[in-house]
């Protein structure tokens, strides 16, 4: 019996989330060998290249208006990469940083909020007590409160990319905006231009930030081969080009996919890779810490989830 296109959807975005996990051990293992923010310069450079070589077809048909805000987001969504490459070049656990990163999710609706004064979903002010109570688990350090310098760049990249996903989604889908002339209607920007212009943004903004911190790149570009040269490839095709690539034909196959539900599982997949190939392990304040902080990420998301459970029962 052929799989249906929702059902197809379903599980290639099990699969992005996969990817995304191992994007994390790759880029862990990088950032041991070279300077972190040209690392994510040359990772997000190549991969941000062959998505723009494989849509130059809808790049050549976007607009002005549609490049610069496709350079916009790129620009946020730069500004969050560095701040999460800084976490994990100074974080000391993998897989209690990916769930720091994932409160993105639940401060999407707030961050929505403050910019475009869209009305946040009720869950939202319940899942982020919840989240605060992790995040302060994951900061306790013998009984007191002292946040390490590699959890405060993930949280700070949390926020970032909280806006970079509401700045993204509507570039990404048609909308109305007020201004000094009136209200316009924005088209959608083709999905895989933005998603080419905005990693090659990323790379730009990475690679600047890299000049500007006087990050040593002879050594880096000098011996860029061997196992050097295999983490930044599997990171720029296999953990960026190809997530983004197969997440963009996922969406693209179902609107009744249960994508929303699925993401969520990314903070697990790498705690389990972290363990697996770093022999990571939690003490018991970290496991429920960011235990919490999954349980806020299943409170914001409980709409989809309840219409799952339904589906299912």
């Amino acid at each position: 019996m052929p799989l249906s296109n929702a059902t197809k959807s379903d599980l290639l975005l099990v699969l992005v989330t996969l990817l995304a996990a191992a994007g994390w051990v790759f880029s862990q293992e990088a950032v041991r060998l070279m300077p972190p923010l040209l690392f994510m310069s040359l990772r997000f450079l190549v991969a941000g290249s062959l998505l723009a070589l494989a849509g130059h077809r809808q790049l050549r048909r976007m607009s002005g208006e549609q490049v610069v805000r496709s350079l916009r987001v790129g620009l946020v969504f730069g500004l969050g990469m560095s701040c999460w490459v800084m976490g994990l070049h100074f974080g000391k656990h993998l897989g209690e940083g990916a769930f720091l990163a994932s409160l993105a999710v639940v401060m999407v609706p707030i961050i929505a909020r403050v910019v475009f004064g869209e009305v946040p979903p009720p869950t939202t002010w319940l899942a982020l007590p919840v989240a605060v109570g992790g995040l302060a688990l994951l900061s306790l350090n013998g009984g007191q409160f002292q946040p390490e310098a590699g959890q405060l760049f993930f949280l700070a990249a949390a926020m970032i990319f909280a806006l970079y996903f509401t700045l993204n989604t509507r570039a990404a889908n048609s909308h109305t905006v007020t201004t000094a002339r009136g209200v316009l209607q924005r088209e959608k920007i083709p999905v895989l231009g933005l998603t080419a212009l905005a990693l090659i943004t990323v790379g730009l903004v990475t690679g600047l930030l890299s000049l500007l911190v006087r990050e040593p790149w002879r050594p880096t570009l000098t011996h860029l081969h061997g196992a050097l040269a295999g983490w930044l490839l599997a990171s720029a095709l296999v953990a960026t080009a190809a997530r983004f690539f197969v997440q963009t034909y996922a969406q693209s196959l179902s609107s009744h996919s249960h994508g929303v539900v699925i993401l969520v599982l990314e903070p697990i997949w790498v705690a389990l890779f972290a363990a697996l190939w770093f022999d990571e392990s939690m003490s018991g304040t970290q496991l429920a810490g960011c235990g919490m902080i999954f349980l806020s990420l299943l409170i914001n998301r409980w709409s989809a989830i309840s219409k799952l459970l339904k589906q299912w029962l």
